[in-house]
């Protein structure tokens, strides 16, 4: 059996890599076309791999962006993507291909069985059976396929979740909103439990700022639909508020109520702590780590959860950087037909290739009205193009409108056509991308397809393209400063 598929496997350098990726080469059935294993460290030295693996690097931007570079590098109709500390059955492959192949094209997803085992001599942990929890979970990434087709139409992962937590569960609402299934397979892969430090609780209490923003993208019945559980935030709140009043009301000479107050958050965080205790192995450390974790875990997530709602209301920061070409990233030379006369911008290699490196998916849309009229022929054009791609590096997508103004085509800038299908290439959402040039036109085409705009003027830039781009969209001296004011990292 046949199919076509790549591993992508995010990682921070983990020990359990290098066995994972030495089982996926060695393991039975159709090998993938590619295994990409992205590095998701902000730096480091190099990781101790084998061979027949290929190596991206996303610059420690977590793991749904490491995996939105994994998948967007693949090109395969299937992509399979594995945690780096999972442990696969020698027959993965074949177990994989077993569940791939008979899928029916509305099927845009499959998910493997995780297993997670726990000691046989003795109770569980906390964060043991928080790890335990994953073999109920739904949809998550430790052993998930998409096709890629899918993953472009909703814009792959969703960068704004920085942890792995949520971010998969968001992608797979979106899918399935997108009027695709996501199917259970058969293969099965092992998830170790976890034992994690003694505030690793309080830590993960990070993971309410990403239920903000599931709450602000989805709606009050996230939980529900995701499979998530009702949560705790509400208790939570109530022992934090509890705690504040037993502490400031005598300041207030409100010792009664102090007491009351002192009261319920006595009790319920014996509550809490108890819940967290009697399933576990109730040894002395155990005990008092889930006795002081359960005083400090309500403020913590109380904490996250108001930081979250105030980020997830913020404007999404772009994740596509679509450029002009003439006068932009090259000197502009009116209707230029000879490769030999295109120079960069100074600056502008440099800029392209960090983001490519930052795993940030760049593209072209140009205006070559000089086809139409006759002055540049198809082939110097694309002879043109080439030298920029020589310089610049590769572009995920290439846009290039050769009419003229009275052609009535939807692709001339100001018209959105090009920023449009540019965005459809790059597999986003137009509202994730910033375009970047130096006229009007380029402004309101990027506004006309949703998407958001950098004026970049130069001296033959009018002033009311100017004025109208401080007024619609922003304007700034240099292609390093419309990065940063778009929020690109670059």
């Amino acid at each position: 059996m046949t199919v076509d598929y790549t591993v992508v496997i995010p990682t921070t350098g983990r020990e359990t890599l290098r066995p994972l990726l030495e089982t996926l080469l060695g393991g039975e059935g159709p090998r993938p076309a590619e295994i990409l294993v992205v590095d998701d460290r902000p730096g480091g030295s190099g990781l101790d791999l084998p061979g027949g693996v290929r190596v991206l690097r996303s610059g420690g931007r977590g793991p749904a962006a490491a995996r939105n570079l994994g998948w967007r590098t693949a090109k395969s109709e299937w992509i399979a993507f594995v945690d780096d500390d999972v442990v696969l059955a020698p027959d993965w492959p074949r177990q994989l291909a077993a569940d791939l192949q008979p899928l029916p094209p509305d099927v845009a997803a499959s998910q493997g069985r995780i297993t997670v085992p726990l000691p046989a001599d003795r109770r569980p942990t906390d964060d043991e059976r928080g790890t335990a929890g994953l073999e109920h979970a739904r949809w998550i990434t430790a052993d998930m396929a998409y096709r890629r087709a899918a993953l472009a139409e909703a814009g792959g992962f969703d960068e704004r979740f920085p942890r792995a937590f949520r971010e998969d569960s968001d992608l797979a609402l979106r899918v399935a909103e997108g009027g695709h299934r996501i199917g259970r397979g058969d293969r099965l892969t092992t998830h170790p439990a976890r034992r994690a430090g003694f505030f690793y609780s309080v830590k993960s209490q990070r993971g309410n700022a990403d239920n903000a923003l599931m709450r602000r993208k989805h709606g009050v019945l996230w939980r529900q639909r995701t499979g998530a559980g009702s949560g705790r935030l509400g208790l939570h709140a109530l022992s934090t508020v509890a705690g504040l009043a037993a502490i400031a009301l005598p300041l207030l000479r409100q010792r009664g109520k102090a007491v009351l107050a002192a009261g319920l958050w006595t009790g319920l965080t014996a509550e809490f702590a108890a819940r967290r205790i009697l399933p576990g192995p109730r040894t002395p450390g155990e005990v008092a780590r889930m006795v002081v974790t359960s005083a400090l875990i309500p403020p913590a997530a109380c904490y996250h959860r108001l930081r979250g709602e105030l980020a997830a209301r913020r404007p999404r920061p772009p994740v596509a950087v679509l450029f002009d070409r003439d006068d932009t990233l090259i000197v502009d030379v009116p209707y230029l037909d000879d490769p030999a006369g295109v120079r960069p911008v100074p600056g502008a290699v440099d800029l392209v290739r960090r983001l490519r490196e930052n795993g940030v998916p760049v593209g072209i849309v140009s205006n070559q009205s000089g086809v139409a009229k006759g002055l540049i022929t198809p082939d110097r054009l694309a002879a043109v193009n080439a030298r920029v791609e020589e310089l610049f590096g590769p572009f995920g997508t290439w846009q290039v409108c050769v009419h003229d103004d009275g052609d009535g085509c939807d692709c001339r800038k100001p018209r959105p056509g090009m920023v449009l299908r540019a965005a459809g290439e790059l597999g986003v959402d137009p509202a994730s991308c910033v375009v970047i040039g130096d006229t009007g036109a380029d402004v309101d085409a990027a506004l006309a397809a949703g998407a958001r705009a950098v004026l970049v003027p130069t001296a033959r830039t009018l002033e009311p393209e100017i004025a109208r781009a401080r007024r619609d969209a922003a304007v700034a001296r240099d292609l390093a400063e419309a990065l940063r004011v778009a929020g690109v990292a670059g």
